[in-house]
């Protein structure tokens, strides 16, 4: 079966930047697959590494799109019937139902950097009818990062690009957990920042 993905993601790399976003699309196709080797294709000096993780990024947001979409049009007992299509069980749809009803909608961001839920939380978010653009937003700013991480160590490793995908699997949560409370640390920041200027424009 990997042998096949991998065939086909080489097949794709006659599109370039477009080929990497159409991989990513298909949700039954691994990212952890195409990314490290997107990064050995830059290594190769076939792509730029910044376009390729934008590329990467884009790919990353569509094809959560898709299992969104089949979750707000077909519902639940769709998504039961062909998730595994996509690779999904109904113990990742529970777990992901779990998640959403305890985080809301900011799931489509944090749970992107969770193992387990990440893929399965896009349905959910579907059949709970979340603002398209937003899950779209959150999405693609929580792909960015994995998506950068990735595609760097591919290009690091070079012809070595496989060992990518179990190393980062073995540090993924650590990574995951850093990488949320710098996020939450910008955000926290941000919020004190503009706080303070109100105030001093209010004792103005």
């Amino acid at each position: 079966m990997e042998q096949f993905i991998l065939l086909l993601i080489e097949s794709f790399k006659q599109l370039s930047y477009l080929g990497v976003v159409l991989a990513l699309t298909l949700e039954f196709v691994p990212a952890e697959l195409v990314l490290p080797l997107v990064g050995y294709w830059v290594y190769q000096g076939d792509m730029r590494l910044t376009l390729a993780i934008l590329a990467g990024t884009i790919g990353g947001t569509f094809g959560p799109l898709t299992l969104y979409a089949l979750g707000r049009y077909g519902g639940r007992p769709m998504i039961v019937k062909y998730g595994k299509f996509f690779l999904i069980k109904e113990k990742h749809i529970e777990a992901s139902d779990r998640f959403f009803e305890k985080h809301g909608a900011s799931v489509a961001f944090f749970a992107r950097f969770l193992p387990g839920v990440r893929t399965a939380i896009s349905i959910p978010c579907g059949i709970a009818k979340m603002n398209v653009w937003k899950f779209s937003i959150y999405t693609f700013l929580a792909m960015l990062p994995i998506t950068s991480i990735y595609i760097y160590l591919g290009y690091m490793f070079g012809p070595h690009w496989e060992q990518v995908g179990p190393l980062v699997k073995t540090y993924m949560l650590p990574i995951s957990i850093i990488l949320i409370i710098l996020i939450l640390f910008y955000f926290l920041f941000k919020k004190y920042i503009a706080k303070n200027s109100v105030s001093t424009v209010r004792k103005k």
